[in-house]
């Protein structure tokens, strides 16, 4: 037996003239040592300054590094303006606009920005450069289905008869061409037909003396009924004409507009517990506080009530308000404090209103700043 450990080829290997070659001669390549077929139509690989220039290699290094360093530094700078800025207080604006909105945008898009910047350049830069070729077929049809298409379009016209119809025709076109008009009048309802009267949105029906009711059933409220931690929904007792009241039918008016920005809540607390705005001591009753129901934010109805914190919340965007610190915005999306109603009793202990609101209720818009 023979103690040779060398492997034949599984297959002869051929030379140039087609003759065997024996096995001992033959030099089989390996997958490394095979040459790739090239390919005619792809260009040779242009090689990046980072692959070949040590010093540009660095250099994009620094660049990258210093895009996350700043995208560092502006995450900090949005937590400092978090706890620096107050939401909704006057003095604290940039360009109109309010500095805890602005800065915590700015930063946090800033943040944001250089972090992708600093990835797209690091994949462009520094990442391996591998050049891929995938062969496709054309991404058009074989000549034969486009004609076999062509020729089904054909007969399908000439069967239902539309070249030789005018009269189908020409009012099928017409009835297609004839629906924009629903289009444009639908359209045409998104703006008022008339300026929209800016002024009137900073006054609601509420006048001194008016008493507050329930916004159910009508009836007014006498301050020794509320207790500490009820909240009740309310609104202006001219929404419920009678003759006992006096007030006239609102004829002239949209009720559904003046019941939506009369709608109030009404609050009691105990009477340490509040912190009025300068100016506004004497605008509640014994502990009894009271703020527009509209929410500051896009409008949506307030009512969810934390008697422990005296938090209100709105259901739609989660805007939070402190009633006990006038209403101002402790969580969510709205920029401005509810509006506060000034309340008073009468002879007989009714609460009442002192005047009207005295800045515009309901959501923000743009000449709002101007009304106050």
């Amino acid at each position: 037996m023979s103690n040779d450990n060398s492997s034949t080829p599984e297959h002869p290997v051929n030379g140039p003239d087609g003759t065997p070659v024996p096995h001992d001669e033959a030099h089989v390549p390996t997958h490394r040592e095979a040459e790739p077929i090239p390919d005619p139509g792809l260009p040779a690989h242009t090689w990046r300054p980072t692959d070949v220039d040590p010093k540009a290699e660095k250099r994009a290094e620094r660049q990258i590094a210093a895009m996350f360093v700043g995208a560092m530094i502006s995450a900090v700078l949005f937590v400092v303006a978090y706890f620096t800025f107050q939401i909704g207080d006057n003095w604290d604006t940039i360009g109109g606009l309010g500095a805890s909105t602005v800065s915590l945008g700015v930063t946090l898009g800033v943040s944001l920005l250089l972090i992708g910047i600093g990835i797209i350049h690091l994949a462009r830069k520094l990442m391996a450069d591998h050049e891929m070729v995938e062969m496709r077929h054309a991404a058009a049809s074989p000549p034969e289905d486009r004609e076999a298409t062509v020729e089904a379009l054909n007969a399908g016209l000439a069967e239902a008869g539309i070249g030789r119809r005018p009269l189908v025709r020409n009012t099928m076109i017409g009835a297609v061409g004839l629906l924009g008009l629903p289009a444009v009048v639908l359209l045409r309802d998104l703006a008022p037909g008339k300026a929209l009267d800016i002024d009137a949105l900073a006054h609601t029906i509420w006048k001194p003396g008016m008493r507050l009711v329930r916004d159910v059933v009508g009836t007014p409220i006498l301050a020794s009924e509320v207790e500490i931690g009820d909240l009740v929904n309310a609104t202006a007792e001219a929404l419920f004409p009678s003759e006992e009241n006096g007030y006239p039918e609102l004829s002239n008016l949209d009720e559904q507009v003046q019941k939506a920005k009369a709608a109030i809540i009404v609050v009691r607390m105990n009477p340490d517990e509040i912190i009025p705005l300068k100016g506004r001591e004497k605008w509640t009753v014994s502990g009894i506080i009271c703020y527009s129901k509209i929410c500051t934010h896009v409008g949506c109805p307030i009512s969810l009530y934390e008697r422990t914190t005296h938090h209100v919340l709105c259901p739609c965007h989660q805007s939070t308000f402190d009633l006990a610190d006038h209403a101002k915005v402790v969580f969510g999306p709205a920029a401005r404090p509810l509006p506060q109603l000034p309340l008073a009793v009468d002879d007989e202990g009714y609460l009442v209103a002192q005047s009207d609101f005295t800045e515009p209720v309901g959501a923000s818009y743009w000449e709002r700043e101007k009304q106050k």
